[in-house]
């Protein structure tokens, strides 16, 4: 969630160049009108869903607010991740101070854990030692992970992993909560420590109390499943679809910028009402190249870098939602399976071909 630098210096692919085009359109200027609506927003949507579970009470009706509440966190979330990209002010100690605020205390994950995690995502998407985000427990992303020895029993679910992926994001919401506890405890290095221990402790355990005050522990231990497992779904089919399925970078391949992000994002194609459940985050491959870009500009930033792409014959892959997820399912399982070639990265091959013929057309 971190500031990623946006000015390459060294064999930035045509970087550049399209950064000038960009910022000429007025596409990196801050969106204050957009942004503080949604701020003062996020204090009056949550006071209103706490007043309705007041005055519902002690119900199963109760499970209907829990998807509500499952909602407006991922929203919430969304709104932390563009102040962590430093989208929303230019003063970065602002933005740091919004993403506290808004992702400690009222959604209850740690800034400093998702910004240790997302800045080495934004560095090396999905390459292999480098991507935390193709290094999880439970699903292999790559050969190293797949042939590891294991069971039959594990191997035969790890050759069909792709189908128990998205019900395994039932789990995600519980886990970042989790991983921010685990992290602001840690001994490693954590800017704010104290505040993100309160604001976490305020979250976590405020609403805990709140749900075991007003409901009964069986109705409460469903509503918690039902907006932890909600909330982690939301959040992982909303992230689910950027990298997962897009070429996988050998450790140790030197990528310019350009390519480095282009060819391993996919965009989702989609109206407006799409931008805003996903959060903007359809827009993955103009969230790479430029990840301060105000939210509201990355749809018509899209044109712009998909033309400079392909008039540079860089690969811009764009796709719909459901058809993401079925690519996601089968790379999944392929690498399950002990696919011998799940390296297929285009630059790679472009090279290896270059070096026994003339130049190929295209990356």
């Amino acid at each position: 969630m971190s500031q990623l630098s946006e000015n390459p210096t060294a064999r930035d692919g045509g970087y550049s160049a399209l950064a000038t085009v960009v910022r000429d359109a007025g596409l990196l200027h801050r969106r204050y009108g957009y942004y503080w609506t949604k701020l003062i927003l996020v204090p009056v949507v949550t006071a209103a869903m706490i007043a309705v579970f007041l005055v519902i009470g002690n119900s199963w009706w109760q499970v209907v607010t829990a998807v509500g509440f499952a909602f407006v966190f991922t929203q919430i979330a969304f709104l932390g991740h563009d102040a962590a990209h430093r989208q929303i002010f230019r003063s970065g100690r602002w933005n740091d101070w919004i993403s506290l605020l808004v992702g400690d205390l009222f959604v209850g994950m740690s800034y400093g854990w998702w910004q240790h995690k997302h800045t080495r995502h934004h560095a090396n998407p999905n390459q292999e030692g480098a991507d935390p985000d193709i290094d999880l427990p439970v699903i292999s992303f790559t050969p190293s992970q797949a042939a590891a020895k294991r069971s039959p029993a594990v191997r035969w679910l790890i050759g069909h992993q792709g189908w128990f992926f998205f019900p395994i994001l039932l789990l995600e919401g519980l886990s970042l909560h989790a991983s921010s506890v685990r992290r602001v405890f840690s001994r490693g290095a954590v800017k704010r420590r104290p505040v993100e221990i309160a604001f976490l402790a305020v979250r976590i355990g405020g609403f805990l109390a709140l749900v075991f005050l007003v409901l009964s522990p069986g109705i409460a231990a469903v509503f918690l499943a039902v907006q932890l497992g909600l909330f982690g779904f939301y959040m992982g089919m909303s992230f689910a679809p950027n990298h997962k399925g897009m070429p996988l970078v050998p450790h140790g391949l030197k990528l310019d910028f350009m390519r480095r992000q282009v060819l391993m994002s996919r965009n989702i194609r989609g109206n407006r009402t799409l931008d805003f459940l996903m959060g903007g985050l359809n827009y993955q491959i103009e969230h790479h190249l430029f990840p301060s870009m105000p939210r509201p500009h990355l749809r018509r930033a899209a044109p712009i870098i998909r033309a400079y792409c392909e008039e540079r014959e860089i690969a811009y892959t764009e796709t719909g939602l459901l058809q993401s997820y079925a690519i996601v399912t089968r790379h999944i399982n392929r690498v399950g399976l002990g696919d011998k070639d799940p390296f297929s990265c285009p630059l790679l091959e472009l090279r290896q071909v270059s070096s026994t013929a003339e130049p190929p057309r295209s990356a």
